[in-house]
């Protein structure tokens, strides 16, 4: 099995015991330049969040839901798009989000893709 990768943080806290342990003459720079350094990490991970995109693609795919709900049966992309709900998008923007969801099964038949919701019951 893999072994868990130390992270910058943890790696920034050994070099913080380090400097502790062996007090040099600027120790105390030290550890605001290694505080520093944790601080921008940790403001980097709490902005890392979803994307403008992101979050409108979101939105697309609860009205592709609501959509195929609607319909009832199995449908082509091609159908779905004449949905007023979701003529503004593109044949290759709803097939990608078809796919990333989840609730929603593929069946092929004769070279042709059909997408559907799961059945839940």
């Amino acid at each position: 099995m893999a072994e868990k990768r130390i992270t910058k943080k943890e790696y920034f806290a050994m070099v913080a015991g380090i400097v502790e342990q062996a007090n040099p003459t600027n120790k105390e720079e030290l550890l605001a330049f290694i505080n520093h350094e944790v601080e921008l990490l940790e403001k980097k991970s709490a902005k890392s969040g979803q994307t403008k995109t992101q979050k409108e693609n979101v939105g697309i795919m609860e009205t592709i839901s609501e959509a195929l709900a609607d319909m009832g049966k199995p449908v082509t992309i091609t159908e779905l798009m004449k949905d007023e709900r979701l003529s503004a998008y593109s044949n290759q923007k709803l097939s990608a989000l078809v796919r990333q969801m989840p609730n929603v099964v593929k069946t092929t038949e004769k070279k042709k893709s059909y997408f559907s919701l799961v059945d839940t019951e």
